[in-house]
């Protein structure tokens, strides 16, 4: 989805962006769902409302796997499970479908962090991904050595051996006026559904994201020079609410990164205040941080049910979600929420033996946190991918699965109930949308917009010219509290949302599946600008 604090992903994006290509066709009269198509919903409904399984399968992925960090033990043997479910509910061509490499894999084994002296007291904060340990319980003394830019290096170079070391001014914190938790409103649903005039340029912001990462970068070889202790870093979350993302490098070249945490807010500001009273501060911290070289490459999770129609079978409707998620809640709503939901529409659709023209395939991806790597692997392999054809320009290369794909749909905005469609550009299968939307009115799903929402794996069917959409959800709390922090576990997920989106996701892909032509697709560029994206 929109995810702000993935900065490098929609930052990247937005600088390659281009505007949507024509549609290829006319937009028709849609057919409106037959008698057959609201009863094979109605079974849809009821398996989804009075038969769910949807949280079981959320309480596994969350509190038996817990976070699923891609290569780590965790989201292998979360994987496994997940394969044994499909296979038990009968799905065909079951498999891991390889991809990379990826790079090394990663786990937190143990973590402690308080302060000892003057006082103590325990300090909310995690481990930042691909980063190691402290070989051992370590105690030191805190130096406060803010860097704002590189100039300020020398000034503590020689000075923070075996220190922890804090060099980020504490965030602000900001006064709390509206709730964080929201559902969009009629007012917003009609903003939504606009189509939004181009005004601001995306180059300035990611401009300014590159010169942040130099500096970080700089920053980081000058700690590992000093042989800092650890670097300390604060979340910008508020609330003892703590953002833990990648600290190191995953592949095996990459330059060595130190020992890093993320603080709370509160807790690193009071660290920062009494360093500035000139009151010292002693740290103790335990680290055990694991890095696994063994399988450098990752993996998707496949499986389908096969069309029913042999004339069809061989053309592909996808759902898919991403696997993978940070470590320091149990990524459940960024995105066991997504998996689980497109786990239990494929359930759904098996048990209710509802027919499916053309064939279903899942696809669960791992490696999105870190640039949609999965997902844009699987499209690469199977449908088209594009390649340099001159200095400044690249062509798309076309594989045959290409002609047979019908249309991807995702899940990746958090738990909160579907309100609508993205349309992400294509004119043409709006009057389809509109007419498959009208069953589900009246669980609040009323809205189509012909805009685009970035950050997530539908991105990388649309940019071969794949039909690939995600729902416009309620917000709740994703990008307040849960999104990619350690509030986000099991307890936030909203069990009603989940039905209603499965039976929706469901629905939609019993519409698709049956049509009798392929949804209309965007005009496909045969070549395009070269990016500097991952798209």
């Amino acid at each position: 989805m929109r995810k702000h604090r993935n900065a490098l992903l929609i930052l990247l994006f937005l600088v390659a962006s281009v505007a949507a290509p024509l549609v290829t066709e006319v937009p028709l009269r849609a057919q409106a769902p037959t008698a057959a198509d609201l009863n094979a919903v109605q079974q849809i409904k009821d398996e989804g409302f009075n038969h769910s399984q949807v949280m079981d399968t959320m309480s596994y992925l969350t509190d038996v796997y817990g976070p699923r960090l891609t290569n780590s033990p965790n989201i292998k043997q979360a994987a496994d499970w997940t394969m044994s479910k499909m296979k038990e509910w009968q799905l065909a061509n079951v498999h891991l479908e390889p991809w990379g490499p990826f790079g090394k894999g990663w786990s937190n084994e143990r973590f402690s962090l308080q302060a000892i002296s003057p006082r103590s007291f325990p300090l909310i904060a995690y481990a930042k991904a691909w980063t190691p340990g402290t070989n051992g319980v370590v105690n030191a003394e805190v130096v406060w050595a803010p860097i704002q830019k590189e100039e300020d290096i020398e000034k503590y170079r020689g000075k923070l051996k075996a220190k922890f070391v804090l060099t980020a001014q504490p965030p602000e914190i900001p006064s709390r006026t509206e709730a964080q938790f929201h559902r969009l409103t009629d007012a917003e649903l009609t903003e939504e559904s606009t189509q939004p005039v181009p005004t601001a340029r995306a180059e300035d912001r990611f401009a300014r994201f590159l010169a942040q990462r130099e500096l970080n970068q700089k920053v980081q070889k000058f700690l590992v020079e000093e042989g800092v202790a650890a670097w300390v870093e604060p979340s910008s979350g508020d609330d003892g609410t703590v953002w833990a993302q990648s600290g190191g490098g995953r592949d095996p070249n990459d330059p060595p990164a130190p020992t890093r945490v993320a603080v709370a807010n509160e807790n690193y500001g009071r660290i920062v205040r009494m360093l500035e009273k000139k009151v010292p501060v002693t740290l103790q911290a335990d680290i055990q941080n694991k890095f696994y070289e063994e399988d450098l490459n990752s993996f998707n999770i496949i499986g389908e049910i096969p069309g029913a129609d042999k004339s069809k079978a061989d053309e592909i409707v996808m759902i898919g979600g991403h696997f993978d998620s940070w470590h320091a809640g149990t990524g459940a709503t960024d995105n066991a929420a997504g998996s689980g939901v497109m786990l239990e529409a494929m359930r759904i659709l098996k048990t209710t033996g509802v027919k499916l023209r053309r064939t279903v395939r899942i696809g669960l991806w791992t490696g999105e946190e870190q640039g949609l790597l999965g997902s844009r692997a699987y499209v690469k392999q199977h449908f088209a991918g594009w390649e340099p054809d001159t200095a400044t320009t690249e062509k798309i290369k076309i594989l045959p699965e290409h002609a047979k794909f019908d249309a991807y749909y995702n899940v990746d905005n958090g738990t909160g109930k579907i309100r609508g469609i993205y349309l992400q550009g294509n004119e043409a299968i709006a009057p389809l949308f509109s007419q498959w939307m009208e069953p589900f009115h009246n669980l609040g799903m009323t809205t189509l917009t012909i805009r685009n929402t970035g950050g997530t794996d539908h991105l990388c069917f649309d940019a071969v010219g794949l039909p690939g959409f995600q729902f416009i959800q309620d917000p709740l709390d994703y990008e307040t509290r849960t999104h990619h922090s350690n509030m986000d576990v099991y307890e936030r997920i909203q069990e009603p949302d989940l039905k209603q989106m499965v039976v929706i996701v469901a629905s939609f892909v019993y519409f698709t599946a049956n049509r009798d032509e392929m949804v209309p697709r965007k005009q496909l560029p045969k070549t395009r600008p070269k990016r500097t994206s991952p798209f």
